[in-house]
């Protein structure tokens, strides 16, 4: 995907922390703050223009918090089925993700060493449902497998047939636990409030809303739901919303619709 987009974008595609190779502090803040603020320089000190910017999930939210806040630095904004309403305590504890990141909190008060595997024992209910019954065991081995014959690799389980799980893994073999931890506990967004910031956001924003359900005892399953999607756009000053029937990670689902929503949406005012 980002090949194709390199066509007619100069990209640069950031890991902000938590996330691959980019390590921070131990007392680094994992708040919407502090990142926001962190990504808001790089714009200023490495792009020096103004900038189109997109991000899935927190990266969504890190999104609306530089459009908010870094005005000058951001021409339009593609908000890729982020949790706004739905990461803030305590709604999120109506939240699949919720469980995703107690998971998170644990490790990082364990201190876990190997988060990757300690994810993989702690989520097996997951990789039942998308994967395949009793595959974590197998993910596991195929994970030290992998590790043993390409040290310091990225892991890549080429013979996942779910590309989202697969990418999923890869990620978290650097994920820092601290970073769900922060919004397990709620830190996260402390001075980040989501309707004030999107009250504030001038540019044009398109809102991207993939699969959501809730299960039967309540659970939000997916980023937010239809009511909070609706109260976001009704905060926007220039939006536009699409529904896309796709799962959360929208540009691994359906790379190619994305994409051309993107394109259309930034360089052809397709809203």
């Amino acid at each position: 995907m980002l090949a194709g987009l390199a066509g007619r974008f100069h990209v640069f595609d950031v890991d902000y922390p938590g996330h691959g190779a980019t390590t921070v502090p131990a007392g680094y803040p994992m708040t919407a703050n502090r990142i926001g603020a962190d990504l808001g320089d790089f714009i200023q000190q490495v792009i020096r223009a103004p900038a189109y910017v997109t991000g899935n999930s927190s990266g969504g939210l890190l999104t609306a918090w530089l459009a908010a806040n870094r005005p000058a630095s951001v021409r339009a904004v593609l908000l890729e089925d982020p949790p706004l309403f739905s990461a803030e305590q305590p709604r999120i504890q109506q939240t699949i993700a919720y469980r995703s990141f107690r998971t998170s909190d644990a490790g990082a008060r364990e201190g876990v060493d190997d988060f990757l595997l300690y994810w993989i024992e702690s989520s097996k209910p997951f990789f039942d449902r998308n994967v395949g019954r009793g595959s974590a065991f197998a993910l596991t081995q195929a994970i030290k497998s992998y590790r043993r014959a390409h040290p310091g690799a990225p892991v890549e389980i080429g013979l996942l047939r779910n590309d989202t799980v697969r990418q999923f893994i890869r990620g978290m073999d650097s994920y820092d636990p601290r970073f769900g931890a922060a919004f397990y506990d709620g830190s996260w967004n402390e001075g980040f409030d989501h309707a004030e910031t999107l009250e504030r956001i001038a540019c044009p924003a398109l809102l991207l809303h993939a699969h959501v359900t809730t299960l039967a005892d309540g659970t939000l399953d997916g980023a937010m739901s239809q009511q909070e999607a609706d109260r976001a756009m009704s905060l926007l000053r220039n939006g536009t919303y699409r529904k896309i029937d796709a799962t959360h990670v929208v540009h691994l689902d359906k790379p190619a619709e994305f994409t051309t929503l993107l394109e259309n949406f930034f360089l052809d005012g397709d809203g």
